[in-house]
């Protein structure tokens, strides 16, 4: 009974303070002499102290808001970070990081690149440093991976396509010197998926409870995000073991560093994505399959690097034979087996990696001694 009361008391004040601040920010905006009250009141009404999500009528309306105002981008940051750097509830800090998100993916690209050009100048801040006390607190923790995540998803866009894609920063536009579109894919945007995937497994759902309906929401966002990612993330690996062997012995060096980490990556997100299986409710999230690379196929690949790079020897490495006979013993097994499938199961799959030997011309010149 304690506990129910206290809890209604934290709403009530929280009811409270939400009028007052709305009350003061229609002042301050008059004296102010700018006709910006608008948005900073529905931005208060949108991060209110109740438990339930962002209403949608809210954020409709701070998009209105500023599309009809030109020039409020930066004050529409300012004010959700004030906001968010103000507060000491857990639950206006998670609904100020979800509009942050929403604002994201509700707006078009033109005011998704103007709050993203907020958040480099310093506008837009999503600190959560006023939480460090309570970082014990399985809420508080989450705010402050949800908050990386977003410092993270900040910097990618959503291309005509309605994909996510890496944004290209000046110096990426400066210094690209590729010529080939898989090269830039494997080179460019792979890291970045991995730092993506890295920040969306930091988002554990272990301590979410059905009920938080906040979190909930936060987290059904964010692996429709990773769903995507994770798209080209597969795409990435598929470019990058094509074009494996036209690379110079440095760059396939690079390369196998960054399948390493893939590795272990595709493990921890097939278990990420069974764990939100049991523990978010959308039931409209299609998961993807997550494809295991392992470390055989690895191996290899540094294996046929080391004999390219210092024998002319015609014989392959011996991992080579063991990888081939697994595949061949998969290709039979699935042969008995038919057409039965579990949905439900991540597929382990061993030919992810193509050990296929085929003839390459090669586009470097060869200068002979008379």
């Amino acid at each position: 009974m304690g506990v129910d009361i206290q809890g209604k008391l934290r709403i009530a004040l929280g009811a409270v303070k939400d009028h007052a601040s709305i009350g003061k920010a229609m002042i301050y905006s008059h004296h102010e002499g700018r006709d910006f009250s608008g948005i900073e009141v529905a931005v208060l009404r949108a991060t209110g102290h109740d438990s339930g999500p962002i209403d949608d009528k809210h954020m409709h309306e701070i998009l209105f808001l500023v599309s009809d105002s030109p020039g409020s981008v930066h004050f529409l940051a300012e004010r959700i970070s004030r906001r968010l750097g103000k507060t000491r509830d857990n639950l206006v800090a998670l609904k100020t990081l979800s509009l942050i998100h929403r604002l994201l993916r509700g707006g078009n690209r033109c005011f998704e690149q103007q709050l993203r050009n907020a958040h480099v100048s310093g506008h837009l801040q999503m600190s959560t440093r006023c939480f460090l006390r309570n970082i014990s607190d399985p809420s508080v923790s989450f705010i402050h991976k949800y908050a990386g995540y977003l410092e993270e998803r900040i910097g990618w866009v959503i291309n005509q396509a309605g994909k996510l894609e890496p944004a290209m920063s000046q110096g990426d536009l400066e210094s690209q010197c590729y010529d080939e579109k898989s090269i830039d894919m494997v080179f460019r945007k792979f890291p970045k998926c991995q730092v993506f995937i890295d920040r969306v497994l930091d988002c554990s759902p272990s301590n979410i409870s059905p009920s938080d309906n906040l979190v909930q929401a936060a987290m059904s966002n964010t692996l429709k995000e990773s769903f995507q990612v994770y798209k080209t993330y597969c795409e990435s690996v598929a470019a990058l073991v094509n074009m494996f062997f036209d690379l110079t012995r440095a760059a396939r060096g690079l390369a196998c560093q960054i399948l390493k980490r893939a590795s272990q990556q595709s493990q921890d997100l097939q278990n990420f994505f069974e764990n939100c299986k049991r523990i978010i409710e959308n039931k409209n999230l299609d998961y993807p399959v997550v494809q295991i690379i392992t470390t055989d196929h690895i191996m290899a690949l540094e294996q046929f690097s080391t004999y390219f790079g210092s024998s002319h020897s015609s014989s392959a490495p011996p991992i080579l034979d063991r990888i081939t006979n697994s595949t061949k013993l998969q290709t039979t097994m699935a042969g008995i087996e038919g057409d039965e499938k579990d949905a439900g199961n991540i597929s382990w799959s061993p030919t992810l990696f193509s050990c296929s030997l085929e003839t390459k011309i090669s586009k470097v010149w060869v200068v002979f001694e008379d």
